[in-house]
């Protein structure tokens, strides 16, 4: 049943292929090199007009036909520019998620089974038609039972099914695709697909995108800049969430924000402290910010709604990409290639000499336009695309925080083309630089670990002496379990000097702090209060290093 199942629906796909001339784009893979001979018996053979239409453009008119789980893998592909040619990737852009709505009759059913109860339990009103409409999911507008407006969002129905089905189907093309065709393997369709999977199967539950939203919005309460709906979470299930109604512009009606006097300037540059703020301040940032996602308020306050696709950093990650981006506005390539060699973006036996030189090329032509005239995303991308020479690993997270600079930074140029987005982000960027690494990252982790060590300095002492009594009488054993003794050793070796200083320094601040508890002359107090400040600093100074 199966394999008749995913025949008629390559049956079908052949179709939508065949009406956009794609046949012979098709036939091209090796994979139907024996049966290239019947493309001359093709209906669309004498349409020459069609086939000189671009190959981005049929592929995007294809998939619009084929559906909105096809227009969404496309908008999707859309963002891997780091794998995709220039062509497609622009076509893909323009895909738009304005799909056609289910019936209102069947997202009524699907709120009363969520909620096991009729709708006008549940709210006062309920506008049938949607207010936008989504390949997963629709939204209604509506009125709680006390009368607060809100937005309901609907998931489709048997959507569930049809990704099954869909991605069941996508993986058997990639799959081929990948073995067959000579750009498989570097392009991993497979891996593209997979990618594509977890977005969708992440969308599906509201639950998880609610949870989203309200982190977001915490996450900028009292801020002037952005306003992030909240969410009712009373009236949230897997299917179905219930958030605020926003009133606001299109932050793409540059006329509409012009009558209401909106500073144009500062809209743009305060969409770039919100993006990076998001990602250095809060390491949880909105991965799909294009411009239906975005409405402004007359005060110049941004609102964003659907927080399907959001995107989170390593600390590791946030401190190299901090290092890259201020390393790229000093021109420092040395140290870019040094970071990505550091950061593991490259295998680590990269001639860093050769890599710099490499991107030098990339960047120097670039750097000799006006800051305001250079894409930082178009350079980031550049970046990405030519360290794969380097046999770079793609970041998934990188990739999705490329694509939502490239859409702020697009979208800053929209509102106001003068936008020079470095100014904008280098004091913010070495001002977090300066946090991470200056007096105050250091008693933060000293805050941080505090309770730690204090729960730990009582015990230190015994544990210290049943040490040194077990060593002398030689029943001092370290037995090894691991597949990796050689990398245990080595390990255990270079950590013995400091946790002799950490244990020793520990053992000075107990010892202060009994000597002071008893002490009975200013002499006593002296002691221990010199006693517990040498233990501090030692492990200090062993946490420094």
């Amino acid at each position: 049943m199966k394999s008749i199942n995913q025949f008629l629906r390559l049956s079908f796909i052949s179709r939508i292929l065949l009406r956009h001339g794609l046949d012979d784009l098709v036939l091209t893979l090796p994979i139907f090199k024996p049966v290239r001979f019947i493309r001359f018996f093709s209906p669309t053979i004498f349409k020459k007009e069609l086939r000189l239409k671009p190959r981005g453009e049929r592929i995007r008119q294809s998939l619009e036909d084929l559906g909105p789980l096809f227009v969404k893998f496309g908008q999707i592909l859309s963002t891997r520019r780091d794998l995709l040619p220039d062509d497609l990737a622009e076509e893909l852009a323009k895909l738009q998620d304005q799909v056609p709505p289910f019936s209102s009759d069947a997202a009524i059913a699907i709120i009363e089974k969520s909620f096991e109860q009729q709708l006008t339990k549940i709210f006062r009103t309920f506008d049938k038609n949607p207010l936008a409409s989504a390949s997963i999911a629709q939204v209604h507008s509506a009125q709680l039972i006390d009368g607060t407006d809100v937005v309901v969002k609907v998931v489709r129905p048997g959507i569930d099914k049809t990704i099954k089905k869909d991605i069941g189907l996508l993986y058997f093309i990639a799959t081929k695709l990948q073995k067959y065709w000579s750009e498989g393997k570097r392009l991993r369709p497979v891996e593209i697909v997979a990618e594509f999977e977890k977005n969708l199967t992440d969308e599906l539950d509201l639950m998880k995108e609610a949870s989203n939203a309200t982190l977001l919005h915490r996450n900028f309460k009292d801020s002037k800049l952005l306003y992030v709906p909240k969410v009712d979470w009373d009236f949230c299930r897997k299917d179905v969430m219930v958030m605020e109604r926003i009133y606001g512009m299109p932050v793409t009606d540059i006329a509409q924000l012009k009558k209401s006097d909106v500073d144009l300037k500062k809209l743009s540059e305060a969409g770039v402290e919100i993006f990076f703020t998001q990602v250095f301040r809060d390491n949880f940032f909105h991965a799909d910010m294009h411009p239906g996602n975005i409405f402004v308020k007359p005060n110049g306050q941004y609102i964003s709604i659907d927080f399907g696709i959001m995107g989170s950093l390593t600390r590791e990650d946030q401190r190299y990409l901090a290092e890259n981006l201020l390393a790229f506005f000093n021109r420092d390539y040395y140290r870019v290639a040094e970071l990505h060699v550091e950061s593991g973006w490259v295998p680590a036996n990269t001639k860093v000499n050769d890599f710099e030189a490499t991107i030098r090329s990339v960047c120097e032509p670039i750097f000799d336009r006006p800051l305001n005239e250079i894409s930082f995303g178009q350079l980031l991308l550049r970046l990405f695309q030519t360290a794969r020479r380097y046999n770079m690993e793609i970041q998934p997270q990188l990739i999705l925080l490329q694509k939502t600079l490239l859409n702020i930074e697009g979208l800053g140029r929209q509102l106001y083309p003068q936008l020079d987005l470095w100014v904008t982000a280098k004091p913010f960027l070495e001002k977090w630089m300066s946090e991470q690494v200056g007096m105050k990252a250091l008693f933060k982790e000293l805050k941080h670990h505090a309770p730690m060590w204090m729960e730990q300095i009582p015990q230190t002492p015994t544990k210290f002496f049943n040490i040194v009594k077990q060593a002398n009488a030689g029943r001092l054993q370290i037995q090894h379990q691991s597949e990796q003794l050689e990398k245990i050793e080595k390990q255990l070796k270079e950590n013995h000097k400091s946790q002799s200083y950490l244990i020793f320094g520990s053992s000075l601040v107990v010892a202060g702090a009994v000597v002071y508890a008893q002490s009975s002359s200013i002499t006593d107090t002296r002691l221990a209060i010199t006693a517990t400040i040498a233990g501090l600093l030692i492990n200090l100074y062993h946490f420094i290093k």
